[in-house]
């Protein structure tokens, strides 16, 4: 199940379970939709893959043991370890190369 951070990694803005601007990498990366399209260049940082809307979980439990409250949200704020001049020269290296081919 996803962990659904609550923040942009990069920038720390806010990214509620219900946010559309929240996107993530495979890993759980996550960063807000303007972090990815203008900096990153769809580029994780962290581990080199591209990045994908992240789903919403209904607030609501559809089905007994589902929802925001049977599964809530992190609250674990997430901040990046690299500088942004490691961050600009490792998205440099790949932001032309298409994620399934890095």
């Amino acid at each position: 199940m996803l962990e659904l951070r609550p923040n942009c990694e990069m920038c720390d803005r806010d990214l509620p379970p219900d946010s559309a601007e929240a996107r993530i990498c495979s890993y759980e990366c996550t960063f807000c939709v303007g972090c990815v399209e203008q900096v990153l260049h769809n580029v994780c940082p962290n581990c080199g893959g591209g990045f994908v809307p992240r789903p919403i979980r209904p607030r609501k439990a559809h089905r007994d043991g589902t929802g925001l409250r049977h599964n809530p949200a992190s609250t674990k704020r997430r901040k990046l370890k690299w500088t942004t001049a490691d961050i600009t020269a490792f998205v440099a290296k790949r932001r032309d190369i298409p994620p399934q081919d890095r």
